[in-house]
């Protein structure tokens, strides 16, 4: 956006700080307005003809443009996706510590996803990984809900978790 001095202009179409429009006016004129009022001259239309200028605080119209872009970004991040990977003969200690984290994320209020890979020969073992994941499943079913069952990707069989 351009700002007071550097509007290239010769006439602008002036629009006052309480947004009244005041017609088009020189540009000297507008910023002696403005300047009168304490205020910036901002280019609000450059593609218009003649530009559209409005009389406003500048660096409070910045502020407030920053803090919606902010707000927006809060609202944008509802979910965080966390994560786990397992391998269809995952011993029975790893699997109870991987279901503690994955009940971690859960009460954090993120959504799990959990991924059973498979390598080589060990895709002839696809019903251990539905197993598995069946087991997990109902371990966290006090803390979270199956959103996606148990599907197969390639070489890998995914399900998604989300917090209750």
């Amino acid at each position: 956006m351009r700002v007071n001095e550097r509007i290239r202009a010769k006439e602008v179409r002036l629009i006052s700080a309480d947004g009244n429009q005041l017609g088009i006016v020189p540009l000297r004129e507008a910023l002696d307005a403005a300047e009168k009022d304490g205020m910036d001259l901002v280019e609000v239309a450059p593609n218009s003809s003649p530009p559209v200028c409005r009389i406003m605080d500048y660096g409070k119209y910045k502020y407030q443009t920053s803090k919606k872009v902010q707000g927006g970004k809060k609202k944008g991040k509802a979910f965080q996706v966390k994560e786990i990977k397992l391998r269809p003969h995952t011993e029975e200690h790893d699997l109870g510590f991987k279901i503690r984290n994955l009940k971690k994320f859960l009460e954090k209020k993120a959504r799990v996803k959990v991924s059973v890979i498979f390598r080589g020969r060990e895709m002839a073992y696809m019903d251990a990984g539905v197993e598995l994941l069946k087991r997990i499943s109902e371990e966290v079913e006090d803390l979270g809900t199956v959103e996606q069952p148990p599907t197969r990707e390639g070489w890998r069989l995914t399900m998604v978790l989300v917090p209750k």
